[in-house]
């Protein structure tokens, strides 16, 4: 590639970057010409052209390059020694490339209109609304632990390998999306991830690979959280990039299977959320509702609880500030907050879908 070129691949991150700045306040343009206009299609190709390999295409295109990085730079490392500039330049050209293709690719759903305004949801809610979904909530995710094990103190295990899980998850988004077309959910690119060890360590749950479009799920969650999991990312194909949303989305989603199984994951998945927004608020009344939780659905969240702590390590709250300067960088002021945001869209949904 001639320099000037490079120049001037490495110079159109700026624009580029002030484009996205002023799509950001034309939420109305993107939701129109980007997310239901141009997005779908990039996203029916890449399913046709990876959605049939059983493995994550995404995953190894990371691996590789990753991989081909290091290489350059440690054959380089003489060149670039002599010429940091020509380097740093060479890295910025990198970023303008990966900059734009993630934008095309996906990454403007980021700037579409709120999912919301298109279900006609009013987030704002007062605490007695909260705790009111909360106690219903308790009571939902019980009766379903004890009609699935029979007995109160038996925390519920999930009879489904992933693989099962995966495809009653295809099942569920079929159901729904004669609810709602907007979640119509066709040509599957759903996988678990080749990395689920490396994701756990860093605290994920999984992730839309943006380049590939196939949603990576971390293969080591407990079975009993797996298909809501599941849901979230397929939420994020649908072209729903706020974590909100498609955690809303895979709570929908579970929660309207005709599975108990699935049915309690959404249902225990929801309460956590909420009973989470309940500490933060006033404690004393988390510790009263939490204690009337049978003790197997207890024991589940002990268990999911336990996991986590098992992979816990000092590089996961860096994989996770990191991780919360993306998603601020990309219209989702809160950071990692914003997965909290689940409990304003709950609370309103239910009030028009009472439990």
């Amino acid at each position: 590639m001639k320099e000037r070129l490079k120049n001037a691949i490495a110079l159109a991150l700026v624009p580029q970057i002030g484009l996205v700045l002023w799509l950001r306040g034309q939420p109305q343009w993107v939701e129109t010409w980007y997310s239901n206009g141009v997005y779908p299609h990039i996203a029916s190709f890449f399913h046709r052209l990876y959605g049939w390999v059983p493995f994550s295409v995404g995953d190894c295109l990371y691996a590789l390059l990753i991989a081909s990085g290091i290489i350059y730079v440690v054959k380089n490392r003489v060149k670039i020694r002599r010429k940091p500039l020509v380097f740093l330049r060479d890295v910025i050209l990198v970023l303008s490339v990966a900059y734009f293709s993630f934008n095309l690719l996906w990454g403007l759903n980021y700037y579409r209109e709120p999912l919301q305004k298109k279900l006609q949801l009013e987030e704002a809610y007062s605490p007695k609304e909260l705790i009111t979904l909360s106690g219903k909530l308790i009571e939902r995710t019980n009766e379903l632990q004890f009609r699935l094990t029979a007995d109160s103190i038996r925390p519920v295990a999930m009879p489904y390998d992933r693989q099962t899980i995966l495809q009653e998850t295809l099942e569920s988004y079929t159901m729904i999306g004669r609810v709602y077309p907007f979640l119509q959910y066709r040509r599957p690119s759903i996988k678990i991830s080749l990395f689920s060890t490396l994701l756990t360590y860093m605290g994920y749950g999984g992730y839309l690979n943006p380049f590939t479009n196939e949603a990576q799920v971390n293969g080591k969650i407990p079975a009993f959280r797996y298909p809501v999991i599941c849901g979230h990312e397929i939420g994020h194909q649908l072209g729903y990039s706020a974590e909100n949303e498609t955690n809303f989305i895979g709570y929908l989603v579970t929660a309207q299977s005709e599975d108990p199984y699935f049915q309690y994951s959404a249902s225990a998945y929801a309460a956590s959320y909420c009973l989470a927004e309940v500490r933060r608020r006033d404690p004393a009344t988390y510790a009263r509702l939490y204690a009337r939780f049978n003790p197997g659905v207890r024991r589940n969240f002990e268990e999911l609880e336990s996991f986590w702590k098992g992979y816990e390590n000092p590089t996961e709250p860096v994989f996770k500030g990191i991780f919360n300067t993306f998603l601020k960088a990309n219209n989702q002021k809160e950071g990692i907050r914003s997965y909290n945001g689940i409990v304003a869209l709950l609370v309103a949904y239910h009030r028009t879908h009472p439990l």
